[in-house]
């Protein structure tokens, strides 16, 4: 009603109406005075680990860009600075382990992205390197946070894990109440989860079970679309694999959600609600490329390649974003059309 009365009632009308003019004038600067408040009370100082890599560099200049202070851990600075240069990102502290803890203090919330990417040849020692990044960094941020004084330690931390939790299968559907599975990468997750549970329980933590991320600079898009380019693109293995995918864009606003409310805790899973079989999603990318997805990579070649790390593509899970639809999040990318043609575009 107060707009509809600013619109109508202008100071020339009667002098009655001048009145109501100045006080509902006066009400909503004092909305305004106060809304402009509580927008300042909301910026973050927000410490990410994994910064660098795909999901990470895009929160970052997510968080940039929002007006945040940003706390840039990370263990290789000249690479940091390589990705965000001051020029583009002034203001963003770029720290290596050794300030990790000072950081932390005063951060309010925490991200914890890092990891070794698995999509490579497993040896044993990489298969040890795998579990013992995500362990040993996710360990670190822990301890920080337990051991920051009560007055400058974060109350908010948003850990990043992944569906490979689940275990495998062609038929059961996963959601965040699903056992974990007895493979290695389950074993991992479970670990890595473990840690992160260790924080401080007056800091709400938020475990999001990430699935396969897709976006065009980086993930499994970008091994997948030189193939098409050269129309050799086509499933790998039998192709009737479940493959839960999220678009970059809604991972990042799933973890940026779970910085500020409050109702984000607990395991969350970060796949969009519609996953597919990987033919599937191998042939709307062929449409969406204007190629065939004819030619399909048999097991044996990947896993001459890749060795056991070939069970990351040949296997696969069916996951469901059960929590985060509970919460109310809405994805901007249901359909993996829609995502692959926006990535594309």
């Amino acid at each position: 009603m107060e707009q509809l009365y600013l619109y109508f009632f202008t100071p020339n009308s009667s002098s009655l109406f001048s009145v109501c003019y100045l006080l509902l004038q006066i009400r909503c600067t004092q909305r305004l005075r106060v809304c402009c408040a509580s927008d300042q009370s909301q910026k973050m100082t927000v410490s990410v680990t994994g910064a660098t890599g795909f999901i990470g560099k895009r929160l970052v200049q997510r968080l940039h860009a929002d007006k945040h202070s940003v706390r840039v851990l990370t263990r290789s600075r000249s690479k940091a600075q390589l990705i965000f240069p001051v020029k583009e990102f002034p203001g963003i502290l770029i720290a290596e382990e050794k300030d990790w803890r000072d950081c932390i203090q005063g951060s309010n919330p925490v991200v914890n992205l890092a990891g070794l990417p698995i999509s490579t040849r497993w040896s044993p020692e990489i298969k040890k390197e795998i579990k013992q990044s995500r362990i040993k960094v996710t360990s670190k941020v822990v301890d920080f946070i337990n051991g920051s004084p009560e007055g400058v330690r974060p109350t908010v931390l948003v850990s990043a894990t992944a569906v490979g939790y689940y275990g495998s299968s062609e038929t059961q559907i996963f959601d965040e109440r699903s056992p974990s599975g007895n493979d290695y990468l389950a074993e991992v997750c479970r670990e890595w989860e473990a840690t992160a549970f260790k924080v401080n329980k007056d800091v709400r933590l938020a475990l999001i079970r990430i699935g396969v991320v897709l976006g065009k600079d980086g993930g499994a898009l970008a091994k997948m679309i030189p193939l098409f380019m050269m129309f050799a693109g086509g499933p790998l293995g039998s192709g009737q694999q479940w493959f839960s995918w999220i678009h970059l864009d809604d991972i990042v606003n799933l973890i940026y959600e779970a910085l500020t409310n409050p109702s984000y805790k607990g395991v969350i899973n970060g796949t969009a609600p519609n996953p597919v079989r990987l033919a599937e999603m191998c042939e709307q990318l062929g449409n969406v490329m204007g190629r065939p997805s004819w030619l399909p990579v048999p097991d044996f070649a990947l896993k001459a390649v890749l060795g056991e790390g070939a069970s990351v593509v040949l296997d696969g899970q069916r996951v469901l974003p059960t929590r985060a639809k509970e919460l109310g999040f809405q994805f901007k990318y249901p359909q993996v059309k829609d995502a692959l043609k926006t990535i594309l575009s």
